[in-house]
């Protein structure tokens, strides 16, 4: 990391106030949370995604090529529980918002450091239990631990459950530090319409993760009480239903989606305002969204259970609305595309990734219709059209966005630059072998091609292989990223304090920041106004003062 005080201004930066393994594993900065986080992410990332590999080896060809059905059956398991619960969900608001939420709101930290920390070493419990998992006999229930299979099964779901347990207190502690630091901790004079979006969207995602997650540690436990005690909650063999699990399930697990995707969103509005050179298009639109995807992601999760043998009424309320989340999503989707619309586009990493976001999350919104549909998703449930669907929302979108904001903000946190002609290779190689790997798994599943299946009949050998041919290329971008961002830690161009040309606050702090983030207090500006910065040798943008009068010329211009 950059150490220079040249970078850092005057006061030593937070790598630099101190040093040494012990400074990092009792520190209470939000800064090196979040970067310990981020570490822990992309390792999970790195681990997650090997997994996936093997699994789509073994499916390159009909019949065994790799290993049997119940390897396969933990491979896919492993690959879904450690990308879901160690990645995606903790992936923005853990590691990005902990680095760059509190910048921000112009605060010198979070409102709680020591929860915030908790929630960290919570994480690691949680995901030491999982991976622990592993070693005594790899769970293969898939990661929505279905019972009564999970309930049967002689692998180690128990310490895979407890792990997702743990991690759910992580989940909301995290929520509740970023509710009371959005609410408490904003600096005079900057109300709730002057917030940056980033930060509407975690305040949104914190709302879900307190009220949502408690219901994902209640059913896990009664899991394990079950197992133990053999009380009959999910058993049908004990008296318990195991369609009760899954109402349990889906009640936090759709929360859950938004709680992955609407951060990622919040990121993407950052990214096309600033590379476009543009105010974004409906600030207040796209704000309220974020509050109204939040709250209708409580009543929508019935739609996962359409074949479960729900009542009539119950399955058309829950379709209709279903069509209505589609609103909110829409309009984000709309008022982005419209800051667009004659902005000077400039297509630097970031907003290379921010692009892939936006055709890839419209293909998995779009996708989610025809599985709202109730005589459509009969034919279309648990088939491949179901992984596309969910991979389009989840790693086409969250993980998409969350690689655009680790170029967003890297400079910033690292003090260094990443290799930019790289950084756009990998991004168009994510995008490619993206959809490489997902488009033809619409087609199988509208087909009839079955997710999960170890084996398939030959007619649907090629869109296997496209697959696999397209998660090596997706594999393969994904693990240079994770490479030149670990070597650029060190050995890249040092960064400037606004290489972007961005109006939030956190590019006034220093590059890299001091401990409590600023050294004088930042000034407010209008929120995405980019009409008095000026950009100086190629490399910095710089607040130049207009002349008097110039600001109220520029006003009557717009209005006529």
């Amino acid at each position: 990391m950059a150490t220079n005080h040249e970078t850092s201004g005057h006061e030593p930066n937070f790598y630099e106030v101190k040093r040494g393994l012990k400074s990092w594993l009792y520190t209470l900065d939000h800064k090196r949370i979040g970067l310990m986080y981020l570490w822990g992410i992309l390792g999970s990332l790195l681990l997650g995604g090997a997994f996936a590999l093997l699994v789509r080896i073994e499916l390159f060809s009909p019949g065994q090529d790799i290993v049997g059905q119940d390897r396969y059956n933990q491979f896919f398991t492993l690959h879904g529980a450690v990308m879901v619960f160690l990645v995606i969900v903790p992936g923005i608001p853990a590691a990005l918002g902990n680095m760059i939420m509190p910048i921000q709101l112009g605060a010198p930290d979070v409102a709680f450091p020591k929860l915030n920390l908790t929630s960290f070493y919570f994480w690691c419990i949680g995901a030491t239990l999982l991976l622990v998992s592993i070693a005594m006999g790899a769970v293969d229930t898939g990661w929505t631990f279905y019972t009564p299979y999970s309930l049967q099964t002689p692998t180690a779901v128990l310490p895979a459950v407890m792990g997702v347990f743990v991690l759910g207190f992580s989940s909301i502690f995290t929520g509740l530090n970023f509710l009371v630091t959005v609410h408490k901790f904003r600096p005079q004079g900057m109300g709730w319409f002057q917030l940056p979006l980033n930060v509407w969207a975690l305040y949104a995602t914190a709302i879900m993760q307190i009220l949502a997650t408690p219901v994902l540690g209640i059913t896990v436990l009664l899991l394990f009480v079950e197992t133990f005690m053999k009380i009959g909650i999910f058993d049908p063999q004990l008296g318990g239903d195991p369609v009760l699990f899954q109402h349990f399930f889906w009640f936090y697990s759709h929360p859950a989606v938004y709680i992955m995707i609407i951060p990622g969103m919040g990121v993407i509005s950052e990214l096309m305002t600033t590379f476009s050179r543009k105010p974004v298009f409906g600030y207040r639109f796209i704000a309220y969204s974020s509050v109204s995807l939040a709250l209708l992601s409580f009543l929508v999760w019935g739609h996962h259970m359409f074949v479960s043998g729900q009542s009539r009424l119950a399955t058309m309320v829950f379709s209709a609305l279903t069509f209505t989340v589609g609103i909110p999503s829409a309009i984000k989707v709309f008022n982005w595309t419209a800051t667009l619309y004659k902005g000077d586009i400039r297509l630097k990493t970031p907003m290379l990734y921010a692009l892939s976001f936006l055709l890839l999350f419209t293909i998995g919104g779009l996708t989610g219709l025809f599985l709202g549909i109730l005589a459509v998703d009969v034919h279309l449930h648990d088939t491949y059209f179901v992984v596309a669907h969910f991979h389009y929302v989840m790693m086409g979108s969250t993980l998409v966005a969350f690689l655009g904001g680790l170029h967003y903000w890297w400079p910033k946190i690292s003090g260094r630059m990443y290799p930019e002609r790289l950084g756009q290779l990998c991004a168009v190689g994510v995008f490619f072998g993206f959809n490489l790997t997902f488009l033809p798994q619409f087609v199988m599943g509208s087909r009839g091609m079955p997710r999960r299946y170890w084996d398939y009949d030959p007619e649907f050998t090629i869109f296997h292989q496209l697959s696999t041919v397209g998660a090596f290329v997706l594999g393969i971008s994904l693990f240079v990223v994770v490479c030149y961002t670990l070597w650029s830690a060190k050995n890249g161009p040092r960064a400037t304090v606004n290489p972007w040309g961005a109006t939030t606050l956190e590019w006034q702090a220093p590059t890299p920041p001091t401990l409590y983030n600023f050294e004088t207090p930042p000034e407010l500006h209008e929120l995405y106004n980019y009409d008095d910065l000026e950009q100086v040798a190629d490399v910095e943008w710089v607040r130049v003062s207009k002349p008097e009068g110039a600001d109220a010329v520029a006003k009557s211009s717009a209005d006529h």
